[in-house]
């Protein structure tokens, strides 16, 4: 990972866009793509979509979603406190006590996540999981008339983003889910050898993805790709209390991970194979029985069909503040998707058949 391609990652992860609200990631986004793409361009949802060689006959398509899960205000009370909304999936015991910030129009407002404190709780109270209504965000304000002055209904909210350097490449932040695939997506997009490119390639940086896959299933129709390969965050299975017999073996530093299962197209599945045995990209292999939850499930139901592979990133701790995920990984990711579309011409078949079982 290059210096300037480091310095992306960064801005990405240090930049909100929580579900609904991406639009400062997307910027972040627009400016590295700009860089190295014929076009990028930003359709009516908010998809950024970075373009090259788009009149070739063929269409490959990577989505990476930029949003991250975050809160919304809600309600502010007579003394100040606001009441939340979950933008996407929260574990809401990670959530307490946790520094927050409210993204609003004029500016970034500092807050904290707060609860009533255990030693208040009756016993009934201790033995029951917390709801989001149990928490609030405490701002700092006298009375609702000072917090109305500082946030709106609406505003966003993402925990304190932060990125701490690990040990062996690594790294934790709030929002690896999925930046670490944005990232991904855009570097495949750049480290593509231009004398080896005959199709086209849209790298799109999905919105809502956490809400519902919304923003892929606009953007693949409106690419109507030929082969489209999701970019997503996966289980690591090599910490404690996880067990790799019910979720497959994924480890961290082990690279890329390439998906098997009936979201998934069996040749484009064995192209990814063979394009990380040639070029010893290392890769490891998981089993979904159903379409997983990301973008590449309403990928391949788009129109007519396509061709839809899934190659993720190992991540540690997902959908917390403290997701960890390899830098090397993540790197396995891009140089795997850029060698799979340098192989790719209009003569290549996508048609499952006997050979690929």
């Amino acid at each position: 990972m290059d210096e300037k391609s480091r310095e992306f990652l960064n801005k990405l992860l240090l930049t909100p866009s929580p579900s609904g609200y991406e639009q400062r990631g997307q910027e972040v986004v627009r400016e590295y793509a700009k860089t190295f793409a014929d076009d990028v361009r930003t359709d009516v949802l908010g998809n950024v979509i970075a373009v090259r060689n788009e009149n070739a006959p063929i269409r490959v398509m990577l989505a990476g979603h930029c949003d991250q899960i975050g809160l919304g205000v809600r309600h502010i009370d007579a003394d100040g406190f606001i009441s939340v909304v979950n933008l996407g999936g929260w574990d809401i015991q990670v959530l307490i006590g946790q520094h927050v910030t409210i993204w609003t129009k004029n500016g970034p407002v500092d807050g904290v996540l707060g609860k009533k404190p255990i030693h208040l709780l009756k016993d009934e109270e201790r033995k029951q999981v917390p709801k989001i209504t149990d928490l609030w965000v405490d701002i700092g304000a006298q009375n609702k008339e000072e917090a109305e002055k500082l946030v709106r209904i609406g505003d966003p909210i993402t925990v304190k983003m932060t990125v701490v350097e690990m040990q062996n490449k690594r790294i934790a932040a709030s929002a690896t889910d999925d930046k670490s695939g944005v990232w991904v997506i855009m570097e495949a997009l750049r480290r593509i050898n231009a004398d080896k490119l005959k199709c086209a390639v849209f790298a799109v940086s999905t919105v809502q993805e956490e809400l519902g896959t919304r923003g892929a299933i606009t953007s693949s129709y409106g690419v109507h790709p030929h082969v489209g390969i999701a970019v997503d965050v996966t289980f690591a299975t090599d910490c404690p209390t996880i067990d790799p017999k019910q979720l497959g073996e994924v480890k961290l530093g082990k690279g890329a991970v390439v998906d098997r299962g009936p979201n998934m197209n069996p040749m484009v599945v064995e192209r990814l194979c063979e394009m990380a045995e040639t070029h010893e990209i290392p890769y490891q292999l998981v089993a979904s029985g159903s379409p997983p939850g990301t973008d590449a499930r309403v990928i391949q139901m788009s129109r007519e069909g396509v061709a839809t592979g899934l190659v993720s990133v190992p991540n540690r701790y997902m959908h917390s503040p403290v997701e960890v995920v390899s830098l090397d990984d993540m790197d396995a990711c891009a140089d795997l998707l850029a060698r799979f579309i340098e192989n790719l011409d209009e003569n290549t078949d996508f048609i499952p058949n006997a050979e690929t079982l």
